[in-house]
């Protein structure tokens, strides 16, 4: 499936592989996003087909679609970041625990006075919506 523009850059309806390097081919289109493969065409043609894309949010999967009334025309996991920014912010944690023992022989951990923003994320969620929201932009 190969994602079309038109020339004014709306999206269309996808289209086959074989028919979009007939295009390309004719000169009617050309190349305008390697990833996910999208042709711009050079004319101007309308389309009244609505698309719609779906998410199916998982904790380390998250699958996605584009679809229509009666078909899927795209689908795609996204797989997340969550285990490796586990173990990046449990070894922050460890050397700054190392320093306070180090350091301040019987200082005591201060978290009462933090305070958070409002709209705070914790990285792990924050790092999953932004993959997910980043996907969605690129298609």
């Amino acid at each position: 499936m190969v994602f079309v523009l038109s020339k004014d850059k709306t999206p269309l309806a996808p289209t086959r592989e074989a028919k979009a390097r007939k295009l390309l081919k004719q000169g009617k289109a050309v190349v305008h996003k390697m990833f996910p493969f999208t042709i711009r065409l050079k004319e101007n043609i309308e389309c009244k087909k609505s698309f719609e894309i779906k998410f199916d949010i998982g904790a380390s999967v998250t699958g996605m679609a584009i679809v229509d009334a009666i078909k899927c025309f795209f689908f795609a996991e996204i797989v997340h970041r969550e285990k490796v920014i586990k173990k990046a912010i449990d070894s922050r944690r460890s050397i700054r625990r190392g320093k306070r023992a180090r350091k301040t022989r019987y200082r005591e951990p201060r978290f009462d006075n933090r305070t958070r923003p409002d709209g705070w994320l914790a990285p792990s969620v924050k790092s999953r919506a932004d993959n997910v929201i980043n996907f969605a932009k690129k298609l």
